[in-house]
């Protein structure tokens, strides 16, 4: 194969991946936001949905596709079955191992951002949880040490620096953004090292990297999606309008990140 094909090749994994590691964050960034939404004065919601959701009619399509289908038929009843099967600890585990391997994104943004004391958290967290952790599989950094993990991201970052949020946006596969964060989204999800870690490690084709990224990515979906199946169940239960509420949680609690 001519070098121009292999750089063919690892173009296509590498945008693959980035829409996988997107698409893990539907769910568990739909039921956040709704679950952390402030009730608002209904003045207060039209001018926001006047200002940020000219494309609502599109939005709200997209949300019934991505909750009501996506998650309600696909995605909550894997969960449920990975719940009964894998132990929560284990289930933890993945989770703690996902985040270890999502360092790099974090500590970029935060020394972006001038935030270094978090970077060194950051260098921190990875070098206790990559050793004494076992690959990060035991948040030693949280439960020994008390450091926290950060969560910069790039949309954050562009923020920082004065970027506009552009409108909100609900597309199917994704979770609910804006114009910026989508930007975000796929920067984040290009520094996973794994995107570059893995075809060198196993010595595989593109077709075979993007295969094993796609597993771990779904695996981390379902994983995380079966931790919180009773937060999902308690925030459907008690919201009238899920789509406002998430529409309001997320366009208030990036507001709030970025000003930190």
């Amino acid at each position: 194969m001519t070098m121009k094909g292999n750089k063919k090749n690892k173009k296509s994994w590498v945008g693959l991946t980035v829409a996988l590691i997107m698409l893990c964050a539907v769910s568990i960034t739909t039921i956040s936001m709704a679950s952390e939404a402030p009730s608002a004065a209904t003045a207060d919601i039209v001018q926001e949905k006047n200002e940020s959701d000219p494309w609502e009619p599109f939005n709200t399509k997209m949300f019934f596709f991505n909750h009501d289908i996506l998650d309600r038929y696909v995605l909550k009843p894997v969960a449920q079955a990975w719940n009964f099967v894998v132990p929560e600890v284990v289930q933890r585990s993945v989770r703690n191992a996902m985040d270890n391997i999502n360092m790099p994104s974090r500590l970029v943004n935060s020394l972006a951002q001038g935030k270094f004391v978090g970077a060194g958290r950051e260098v921190a967290r990875f070098t206790v949880n990559s050793t004494i952790g076992v690959g990060g599989l035991i948040d030693l950094a949280k439960d020994g040490l008390g450091i926290e993990k950060g969560d910069e991201d790039t949309g954050q970052t562009l923020g920082f620096y004065g970027v506009g949020p552009g409108p909100y946006l609900v597309l199917p596969f994704l979770p609910p953004m804006n114009v910026r964060d989508g930007i975000g989204y796929a920067a984040d999800a290009a520094m996973n090292p794994l995107n570059y870690i893995l075809p060198f490690a196993a010595g595989a084709d593109g077709a075979t990297t993007a295969g094993a990224l796609a597993g771990i990515a779904v695996t981390d979906a379902v994983n995380r999606r079966s931790l919180n199946l009773e937060r999902y169940e308690g925030v459907e239960e008690t919201v009238i309008d899920l789509y406002s509420a998430v529409r309001s949680g997320y366009l208030q609690q990036r507001e709030a990140k970025i000003r930190e």
